[in-house]
């Protein structure tokens, strides 16, 4: 591949992506140009899969042949929009009709109704795109997108994955070309470091000083890996990206790769993400017949080809040295450091290895220079990063926002707030490995330091928000069963230490804890985060630190009032039926799956609490909320 060549297959298929980002009039002109009268772009990542887009696309499909539109309308699978919790989603451009939650009958009308006679299907547009008079609005203008800015995540839901005319379309691998042109290993890591650029893999080291290190270790092989193993519990940011911009991932592995003297790679993926693994794999066929991958990229007479290596799901080959061990054909487990992986990693060779979110930075970097990533963001942590919104909160999907951010702008604003009502009580960042954020810091900017000033961390994005429903106590338990059964046992105080902090919670939130059971939990939190091999073992005590730190009230009503506050744990919880509400109907009793609701019609009823198994069948059957809980 030369650079005309490039340039050229850029202008072929440029117009056609452009129809994408140009609403109304403009944007009708150029579909014109481009033999397409509409594009229907559908998400097909994993969310809207699971919720049904490959049935959607299928009766999009069969829908535009029996109307003879199959010519006229281009329809595109892309990556994920973010907004998770509405798929299935299309949007019809150039109007830009953001079409949510969509059905097999809905697209027949979508079809019939807009595509054939241009009349947009009002009712089943996410309405949020929808003025009072009815007119339709940019998606960038409602409230989940306006404070939003896509670098990482800048052509999902934009692109079609599959088709790397798309990526070199939106200006993809113009940075490639860049930099084997025009630049030294040098000018790169320079560059990259100038940037500030830190890893949002959950370390936060800077980028261009890793790749420094490696490029000065002396050896005549060298690798470049890419993280892709996401195991915290509600993160799929990485996942998104690969299912929706994997070519970007391609990219910046050879940029790497020129800059340290590294002429193989490896992406780490864990097999559960089937969609992400079989898109990648065809970038990397697309990429090595184009010859971006192979011998003498651009005639610069740099070499470098790349593969997939698929994890089984171990939480801890997310750790730099246990995924180099997989990768290796051994079992994961995590190696002593020093020496670190820039001096010798996999095969103990020089490697650098980050994450998928880090590598979806550098192209854009090379492109549009340090200055314009240090402008975004803070002058510590700069640029921007990507979350998995999930938990309470209305807007449940992927959001990318620009360091510094407020909590309350995510959860109040991108997120629409709490369901239902409920007051925000903390917000999850980390996973396993971080803690919780309280209400009384809602105005927290969020970046790298912030956080850890907090007891927390950004770690790789998951970002959990709970509701004055949940229970602390039962939270810090739920991540501790998690790195219980993640750890690879190689450490004692990770082996045996998660395990009897887990029983301590047990014990706490079955009513059998002591007030020295607390004392207990921070001695020996200490010396699991001094003494680990390596941050599972270290952070793994951080969920409950954070929650003791800023919840302990909630702990000392489980030890000492034998109570829930937010009525979770279940061998705290008591059913009770408030007789001045109890209208005697009956229902609870004959819900009772046990027998231990008593009274006769019409007569206010009584539980047993030597029966009750608080299941809470009776307070869900209630219609006249004369049951609670204490």
């Amino acid at each position: 591949m030369k650079l005309e060549e490039l340039n050229k297959i850029k202008k072929e298929h440029e117009q056609i992506v452009k129809v994408r980002k140009l609403i109304a009039s403009e944007g009708e002109k150029l579909a014109k140009e481009t033999g397409y009268r509409k594009q229907v772009l559908v998400c097909g990542g994993t969310g809207c899969t699971s919720s049904g887009s490959k049935k959607v696309i299928a009766a999009l499909e069969k829908s535009l042949k029996e109307n003879g539109l199959e010519d006229e309308i281009l329809v595109v699978r892309t990556g994920c929009f973010g907004l998770c919790s509405l798929g299935p989603i299309l949007i019809v451009y150039p109007e830009g009709a953001f079409y949510s939650q969509a059905t097999t009958e809905g697209v027949e009308r979508i079809v019939k109704e807009h595509l054939k006679e241009g009349n947009v299907v009002k009712d089943l547009l996410y309405q949020e795109t929808v003025h009072e008079d009815g007119s339709i609005i940019s998606l960038s203008e409602t409230a989940f997108y306006k404070k939003q800015l896509r670098v990482a995540l800048r052509n999902c839901g934009v692109i079609d994955p599959e088709d790397i005319n798309e990526y070199i379309a939106v200006d993809g691998y113009q940075a490639l070309a860049k930099v084997l042109t025009s630049m030294t290993p040098d000018d790169v890591i320079n560059e990259i470091t100038a940037s500030g650029l830190r890893g949002r893999g959950g370390g936060g080291f800077p980028t261009g000083r890793k790749w420094s290190f490696a490029k000065a270790s002396q050896n005549d092989i060298k690798y470049v890996c890419c993280n892709a193993d996401e195991g915290d519990p509600g993160a799929f940011m990485d996942r998104s990206i690969l299912e929706g911009d994997p070519q970007c991932i391609i990219e910046a592995m050879i940029i790497a790769g020129y800059a340290i003297g590294a002429h193989q790679g490896f992406v780490y993926i864990r097999a559960e993400y089937p969609i992400a693994v079989e898109r990648l794999q065809k970038a990397i066929d697309q990429a090595r017949e184009y010859g971006f991958l192979g011998k003498d990229i651009f005639g610069s007479g740099f070499d470098f080809d790349m593969e997939i290596r698929l994890g089984a799901g171990a939480f801890v080959c997310g750790e730099e040295t246990a995924l180099m061990t997989s990768i290796e054909g051994n079992r994961g487990e995590p190696r002593p450091r020093p020496p670190f992986p820039a001096v010798k990693g996999l095969f103990g060779k020089p490697t650098v290895l980050n994450n998928v979110e880090t590598y979806a930075n550098i192209a854009q970097i090379i492109l549009n220079g340090s200055d314009w990533f240090t402008s975004m963001g803070t002058p510590k942590s700069p640029g921007t990063k990507v979350f998995a919104l999930g938990g309470k909160i209305t807007n449940v999907g992927l959001v990318e926002i620009p360091m510094g951010t407020t909590l309350r702008e995510i959860v109040e604003e991108i997120g629409g707030g709490i369901p239902n009502g409920k007051k925000f009580k903390a917000a999850q960042t980390g996973g396993p490995s971080g803690g919780c954020i309280p209400a009384q810091h809602i105005d927290t900017p969020i970046d790298y330091d912030s956080l850890i000033e907090l007891g927390s961390m950004m770690g790789s994005g998951g970002m959990i928000i709970l509701d004055e429903d949940t229970c602390m106590v039962d939270i810090a338990k739920f991540y501790l069963e998690f790195t219980v059964d993640e750890s690879c046992g190689k450490c004692t105080p990770c082996r045996v230490g998660t395990r009897r902090l887990l029983q301590y919670l047990d014990k706490i939130t079955e009513g059998k804890g002591e007030m020295e059971d607390l004392e207990r939990i921070e001695e020996l939190a200490n010396h699991m985060q001094s003494s680990s091999l390596c941050a599972l073992g270290q952070t793994a005590p951080n969920p409950v630190l954070s929650t003791m730190g800023y919840f302990k009230d909630e702990y000392i009503a489980h030890i000492k009032d034998k109570t829930c506050p937010a009525g979770v744990c279940k061998a705290l919880t008591k059913y009770e039926i408030i007789p001045e509400k109890c209208k005697g109907c009956t229902l609870c009793a004959r819900n009772c799956p046990v027998g231990a609701i008593s009274g006769t019609v019409k007569q206010p009823h009584v539980i047993d609490q030597d029966k009750c198994i608080k299941c809470g069948l009776c307070m869900s059957n209630c219609k006249f909320s004369a049951i609670h809980t204490h």
